[in-house]
């Protein structure tokens, strides 16, 4: 049990020193980074372009990152943070000048970053490419998840494992298909 407590402390630390860092421009770039990923619009633009101008391999890695991503939000939002109840870091902690309307629903997971995840994870294997642009926005997502003040590391470490977790389930559906089908 106090191996649980030191964790959760210094969870909670890294959470007000991450809030706290730095200038004000990092923050208000990552407003817009936040804004980008809400609803998961963001990776639905980068599903509708990677479709539109990758061909036949672009229109399969936009259906591999759709598919795992929508596996990653009802992993995250409608199971986990049913089961797990926790507070989102204390609005104090957050910068007058960055406070916005935050939630009410569980911090843990992040859907944000288990979307972000979910969708990078499964565009790469296709699309390298576009994956490692898909996986460099997933990073600055989950990096304002915890800047922002929304979320705590651990909330945003657990949404990348949901999101691989999807995508590992994506990638996994045709071959576990082909087995059931005579």
């Amino acid at each position: 049990m106090e191996r649980t407590g030191t964790l959760r402390e210094g969870d909670r630390r890294l959470a007000r020193r991450v809030i706290a860092w730095g200038p004000s421009w990092p923050r208000r770039g990552g407003l817009a980074w936040e804004e980008a990923a809400e609803h998961t619009e963001l990776w639905w633009a980068a599903a509708g372009t990677t479709a539109a101008v990758g061909g036949p391999r672009g229109r399969r890695a936009a259906v591999a990152g759709v598919s795992a991503m929508a596996v990653a939000e009802v992993l995250s939002n409608g199971v986990a943070k049913q089961v797990f109840e926790r507070r989102r870091p204390p609005r104090e902690w957050v910068p007058q000048d960055a406070l916005r309307e935050r939630p009410d629903s569980s911090s843990f997971p992040s859907g944000h970053t288990a979307a972000a995840v979910a969708f990078s994870g499964a565009v790469a294997p296709t699309w390298p490419a576009a994956g490692a642009a898909c996986g460099a926005a997933a990073v600055l997502v989950a990096a304002q998840r915890v800047h922002g003040g929304a979320h705590y590391p651990s909330d945003v470490a657990a949404g990348g494992a949901v999101g691989l977790a999807g995508t590992a389930l994506v990638r996994a559906a045709p071959r576990l298909l082909r087995r059931r089908v005579p």
